[in-house]
């Protein structure tokens, strides 16, 4: 297996920190590793497979050498690193969401379409964490009989705002167990026993960017481009994993015994689905793993070809760590 010589663009946030453990959970082959960082963490180090590895300022010049970097940074910080990147003659695989939608980019989730992977121009990018969470979990009902729409509900934890959302949720209960007043900073209202109906800004009649994402991206991964979803995206007082409320609609009826079946074989999937003995997807039992638990598997009583699920998933790992490494060892 050819071994590669790997950056982490972005390597001391939550994703970066989490992109390097499952390096080495996979035991990808690193020849070496090169954790890039801002100006404020360079010559400090990061471990990695019992080693203290020097973090690299992330500077235009900073990637000669590499043949992957694993993209961990915000959008801005990908669009100008992206160029210096591929004229380095390296792979970028993206976890922003600056180049999703650009049709010469393929946008990857290895379960469904691997076979995108291998058109890249130098950039691959990796999807939305709750639209990887949600296909995932559909996918092979999608593949049983297209997917016409899709209304989702998602319940999305805090470690999707990174680590300063995790403090701020865990800071908060602290101070109000003390009695104490907290300013919200990482959110723009109290997170802890509260729900937030908003994430990302608004962008098209009233859904928000996060919204659309499940829509504009889905289409892509599925190669479903009349696909149509309504998504309200919610941030709820949770650590770690997102949770899905999906109810789609496909253009020939799948029973539930058949969509159960479906998705019990699906690659990534884990079916969890037992109301009678209170046995369904919650996001303690999905934090720090990579399937994808898909559970409450109903008929919808609106409609003669729609199906109800709950899915739930890590957000950190398979929504988008995990996925990012999974897509780098489809080029190895």
């Amino acid at each position: 297996m050819k071994e590669m010589n790997v950056g982490v663009l972005g390597a001391t946030g939550a994703v970066g920190q989490e992109m390097l453990k499952i390096l080495a959970e996979r035991d990808f082959p690193v020849k070496s590793l090169r954790p890039l960082a801002s100006a404020r963490s360079a010559g400090s180090t990061i471990r990695f497979q019992g080693e203290e590895v020097p973090i690299v300022e992330a500077r235009e010049d900073a990637f000669s050498g590499l043949d992957l970097v694993l993209g961990a940074a915000e959008n801005d910080i990908a669009l100008r690193f992206a160029p210096h990147i591929r004229e380095a003659g390296a792979v970028f695989v993206d976890n922003s969401s600056a180049f999703r939608l650009q049709e010469d980019v393929p946008l990857v989730i290895p379960e469904i379409n691997p076979q995108d992977a291998r058109q890249h121009k130098g950039i691959i990018a990796n999807p939305n964490c709750t639209t990887i969470v949600t296909l995932v979990a559909v996918a092979a009902l999608a593949k049983e009989s297209p997917i016409e729409t899709m209304v989702a509900s998602s319940y999305q934890a805090v470690s999707g705002a990174g680590v300063a959302g995790m403090r701020e949720l865990t800071e908060e209960i602290e101070a109000g167990l003390r009695g104490q007043a907290y300013a919200p900073k990482a959110f723009a209202y109290p997170i802890a026993y509260n729900v937030i109906p908003q994430i990302g800004p608004a962008q098209f009649m009233g859904y928000t960017s996060e919204e659309m994402k499940m829509q504009n991206e889905g289409r892509k991964i599925l190669h479903l481009p009349e696909m149509k979803v309504s998504c309200t995206c919610v941030r709820v007082p949770v650590l770690r994993s997102h949770s899905v409320s999906v109810v789609l609609r496909t253009r020939e009826r799948i029973s539930v015994e058949r969509a159960r079946a479906l998705i019990a074989a699906a690659p990534g999937c884990k079916l969890v689905d037992d109301i009678q003995n209170r046995i369904y997807p919650m996001p303690l039992d999905t934090s720090d793993q990579d399937l994808i638990f898909v559970g409450r598997i109903r008929e919808d009583l609106t409609s003669d070809r729609g199906l109800n699920l709950w899915c739930c998933g890590d957000q950190i790992r398979k929504g988008a760590a995990t996925n990012a490494v999974q897509i780098a060892e489809l080029l190895l």
